[in-house]
């Protein structure tokens, strides 16, 4: 079984770094990356299998969590001094307890977009592979997140949806063109879907926790959490 692990970090807002990720995804990303091993080849976060996500408390007068979880233990000593507290728990359980028939809360920030081919000014497909990604929002994103769900292993019977924060980046300024530093942040659009299902196919259940779903995963997307119901 996997030594996958769940690390909770109670963030500090004392803290410039934590100030700096959380004003951007993509120094948040650099940061979470610091507990990954290193040497792990050109796509060191799936090698990892790190996902992550922010967490907003019940009351948001406290700054929020942020759930790291990778395939192995993070080598905690690796971040920023000060950068807040931390736990870190096995998900063996979780994964173990995983049985047809169960059911479970979940929840996911995910990045729900679609593919669309372009077209000439004539209404006619261009030639090649060209194709435009769009954001989904509303009923189109609950319409991803119930396709995806059931490919991952589950049916839905409750869902709530809340729009998140767009986790907007910009580049690395040290290993980024002028011209790139210079244009407007990218942004990612994210929803938060809450709910209970049940647990349809342990197998591909399992294996969908530990590589997440959906695009963005770079920047806090993908990180599936499940719970007793």
């Amino acid at each position: 079984m996997t030594g996958a692990t769940l690390t909770r970090i109670h963030l500090n807002l004392a803290s410039p770094r934590v100030r700096r990720d959380l004003a951007d995804a993509s120094s948040l990303h650099r940061t979470v990356m610091l507990l990954a091993s290193d040497g792990l080849g050109p796509h060191p976060r799936q090698q990892a299998g790190l996902l992550f996500r922010l967490e907003p408390t019940p009351t948001g007068t406290t700054p929020p969590v942020l759930l790291i979880q990778t395939l192995h233990a993070p080598d905690l000593t690796r971040l920023p001094a000060t950068y807040g507290t931390t736990e870190t728990r096995s998900l063996t359980p979780t994964l173990n307890g995983l049985t047809p028939g169960r059911q479970v809360h979940y929840r996911i920030t995910a990045n729900p977009t679609a593919h669309h081919r372009l077209h000439d000014d004539n209404g006619r497909p261009l030639p090649g592979n060209y194709r435009k990604r769009t954001a989904l929002t509303g009923d189109q994103a609950i319409a991803w997140w119930h396709r995806r769900a059931t490919e991952a292993g589950l049916t839905l019977h409750t869902l709530h949806t809340t729009p998140q924060s767009a986790a907007r980046t910009h580049p690395n300024p040290t290993d980024a063109p002028a011209s790139a530093r210079s244009a407007s942040r990218a942004q990612h659009v994210l929803t938060r879907f809450d709910g209970i299902a049940t647990v349809t196919n342990p197998h591909q259940l399992r294996d969908t926790l530990l590589t997440g779903i959906g695009r963005a995963k770079s920047y806090g997307a993908g990180l599936l959490s499940l719970a007793p119901a």
